[in-house]
């Protein structure tokens, strides 16, 4: 089982987003030293807690301060963007950094109305996301009306995001999914992406990529206090209105002493219990049984710890988890 990284560039209370930047072109160069297979970053705009309107354009820092693991984008929302622009800068990008280029794609607008105005997409018609991927996926083979360049010889492979109907939109159009939250729990959605899979061009076989969100601690308790600040800031975000910067555990933890609804605390329970979280060995186990029932290879986390020392000892757990593994 191959293992990899989602960064989604999170924001600290109390920092720039400049040093969350700094931090993750750090962490992308201990994750290649770890040995993990791909290091994604992810796309939001205008969300206070994540530094992530231009994923592409982060790739081009990584690239420059690493020198082998995959680096991808998890994902470019496309309705936000001109299919022939994104085509145009994963072609830079691969010419850059040959053969380390993944392009993953997602269909979601923005985060809250007013960001969805200002970036000119308030909805989706039916079968425009299928429009947009398939027209990407022209720019690469050479079929569309113009001519992406720079050109290469083997453009990025692209990957769906599976959400919504992306997991069978992956299968009609022969690519791999990322599939993670509610369908982790759909085992006939995902045997239908295999039974389904339409062998072409841009795949020759069915393949799943499992996201999850992976905490690793010297114990369970630990690890899944350490899952407190991303927990809070998504429960809170349901109250004031947009997703903050994380705050520490201990802040967290006094919060959590006073008065708080009881959806909120529902809510961050229900993140603690998704999550797989514990000991290298406990979380370990825990992989390699979702991606044996899932019938994946590879398993793509997302750890969100306001300690960076604890962020960088979960990674490294997280590796020598799954090295154990094989």
């Amino acid at each position: 089982m191959r293992i990899s990284l989602l960064d989604r560039i999170r924001t600290h209370e109390g920092e720039s987003d400049a040093d969350a930047l700094s931090w993750s072109i750090e962490r992308a160069r201990r994750a290649e030293q770890l040995g993990f297979h791909r290091y994604w970053v992810a796309e939001h705009h205008g969300v206070p807690g994540v530094v992530g309107g231009a994923p592409l354009l982060m790739l081009a820092a990584l690239g420059a301060h690493t020198t082998r693991i995959r680096l991808g984008s998890g994902g470019v929302m496309l309705p936000n963007h001109a299919p022939l622009v994104v085509a145009e800068q994963a072609l830079m990008l691969e010419s850059l950094y040959p053969g380390r280029i993944d392009l993953g794609l997602g269909s979601s607008l923005g985060y809250t109305a007013p960001v969805r105005r200002a970036l000119g997409r308030t909805d989706l018609a039916e079968g425009e996301y299928r429009q947009l991927v398939q027209q990407v996926l022209d720019h690469f083979s050479g079929a569309a009306d113009v001519t992406a360049r720079p050109q290469v010889s083997s453009p990025p492979p692209v990957f769906q995001l599976a959400t919504g109907d992306g997991l069978q939109l992956a299968a009609e159009l022969g690519l791999p999914a990322v599939v993670g939250g509610p369908l982790l729990k759909q085992p006939q959605r995902l045997r239908e992406y295999t039974e389904r899979f339409r062998p072409g061009p841009h795949g020759a076989a069915p393949q799943l990529i499992l996201f999850a969100e992976v905490v690793v601690a010297d114990s369970a308790e630990q690890a899944r206090r350490l899952l407190l600040s991303e927990a809070w800031a998504l429960a809170d975000s349901r109250d004031v209105g947009e997703f903050r910067a994380l705050r520490p555990v201990e802040d967290v933890e006094a919060l959590l002493e006073g008065p708080v609804t009881p959806r909120k605390r529902d809510s961050i329970t229900r993140t603690l219990d998704s999550a797989v979280s514990g000991t290298a060995e406990q979380v370990g186990e825990q992989l390699s049984r979702m991606a044996q029932a899932a019938g994946a290879d590879e398993v793509m986390a997302w750890t969100s710890i306001w300690n960076r020392e604890q962020l960088a000892a979960s990674d490294r757990g997280l590796a020598e988890a799954v090295a154990a593994l094989r």
